[in-house]
């Protein structure tokens, strides 16, 4: 079977299974992108408005009804969905009622929460922009799902990319593609927010850097330029962590060349020989000792480092939230609370406290900090040029939670996108297993 074959075969299963909850995803922030959404196709204030109560409101009932019907003593008691379907809707409606009511038709969201937040949700046009047609065609509850399992499918079939770029075998690809669905990966991309993007924009920007550093280095630069564009138009702070950490991996792997710290190659490439390239770290991996920077690095260098520099004067001249709005908006629960005068003093202490409590839970529980070790392992030791990519990459996650330290929010959501060191790196760790033998050797690149 081809490889494209076992790719499709991958995502139409993972396609498959998200019918198992087509309604329940939705969380708070769902109902601003969908509004949004519908905005764009044409949609009045109230009428955006409409479609977005439906389908937050459905989704809370449906969780409501699947809540109960396994609670050990209410499974007897009749549905709640419709009751809590009507609360909701009589809830939000009375918001939007009232901010209509003082003038708040300018904008694409609807009033569901004061101005200075609806602006923050303002400022993030990009995943409005990609579910507006499928709102418009399928309606919004099948629109909006359906373009979960597209962003959250791509994501799967780019990580299957990044690996084959890096001459990883198929069955190892394969492998990396199946990570993305069975990892929080799948199901935080199954959401309707902003993650599933984020994770898929990431990826094609590690795409561009194997793609560079392979020799393809136009249209490995042009990806990672793309991607980090396309990342503003979504949440343009994770352009911006972006665009750092490619830097740094940048400056990395030119001061490790510089320093002649990349003699490992010709060992590499002599196993590689040995073992028909099931070992070897692909063709732009490090081939020599000390030299000067290549090419690829210095364009890859220059690409993120205009995202860093061009992202806040962006975001300044279109007028988006600064970060203290951000930080305002954390601390005062959404702006309900008054703003806190003392903004940095007090976010660095909750910063502090909440990564001895995150410490805290994952030493109890610690799959996630052992896959990110092993992720980092696999990647540095079978692609020790590429995998400070993948580790720069997994590092915008951790920034992004570091800008958003409430532990609260549903699961690992904000800090998702680290989950790409396991996706990419856990497949390189087991190359040298599962490459040489296997069922899935017979399977083509084509």
């Amino acid at each position: 079977m081809r490889a494209r074959a076992w790719v499709l075969l991958l995502a139409a299963g993972f396609a498959l299974l998200q019918f198992a909850s087509v309604t329940g995803r939705a969380t708070p922030d769902t109902k601003n992108y969908v509004a949004y959404a519908l905005a764009l196709g044409g949609a009045g204030p109230r009428e955006a408005a409409a479609g977005a109560i439906d389908h937050y409101c459905g989704s809370r009932a449906a969780t409501a009804g699947r809540k109960q019907g396994v609670d050990v003593v209410r499974f007897r008691a009749p549905s709640p969905a419709a009751r809590v379907a009507e609360e909701c809707r009589r809830k939000l409606w009375r918001k939007v009622d009232r901010g209509l009511a003082a003038g708040r038709t300018d904008g694409r969201i609807p009033p569901f929460a004061s101005e200075r937040f609806q602006r923050i949700f303002e400022a993030r046009p990009g995943y409005p922009v990609l579910l507006a047609p499928f709102v418009a065609v399928f309606g919004v509850v099948w629109g909006v799902w359906l373009a979960s399992v597209l962003i959250a499918v791509t994501g799967g079939v780019l990580a299957f990319l990044v690996l084959r770029a890096v001459r990883a075998p198929t069955p190892v690809a394969l492998t990396g593609q199946a990570l993305f669905y069975v990892l929080p990966c799948g199901a935080t991309a199954m959401r309707p927010m902003t993650e599933g993007v984020l994770l898929a924009l990431t990826l094609a920007a590690l795409w561009g850097c194997a793609l560079a550093m392979e020799g393809r280095v136009r249209v490995g630069v042009s990806l990672v330029g793309g991607a980090l564009a396309a990342l503003f138009t979504v949440k343009h702070s994770q352009a911006l962590f972006l665009g750092v950490c490619l830097v740094g991996a940048c400056a990395v792997v030119a001061v490790r060349r510089a320093r002649g710290g990349e003699h490992g190659g010709a060992r590499r490439d002599a196993r590689e020989g040995e073992h028909g390239g099931a070992l070897g770290g692909g063709h732009g991996e490090e081939r020599a000792g000390r030299g000067p920077v290549e090419p690829w690095v210095r364009a890859v260098a220059a690409v993120s480092a205009g995202a860093v520099v061009c992202t806040p004067v962006l975001a300044g001249l279109l007028r988006y939230p600064a970060s203290t709005e951000s930080l305002q908006d954390l601390l005062t629960d959404h702006y309900t609370h008054p703003d806190r005068a003392r903004l940095w003093p007090e976010f660095l202490r909750l910063e502090s406290a909440f990564w001895v409590e995150w410490a805290r839970r994952q030493l109890i529980q610690p799959l996630f900090l052992a896959a990110l070790a092993a992720g980092a392992w696999g990647a540095a030791r079978q692609r020790p040029v590429f995998g400070w990519f993948v580790i720069a990459g997994a590092c915008t996650g951790i920034l992004n939670q570091a800008g958003h330290p409430d532990i609260t929010i549903w699961g690992d959501r904000l800090i998702v996108v680290a989950w790409l060191l396991p996706v990419l790196g856990l497949p390189l760790l087991l190359e040298h297993v599962t490459a040489p033998r296997g069922p899935l050797d017979v399977v083509t690149a084509s």
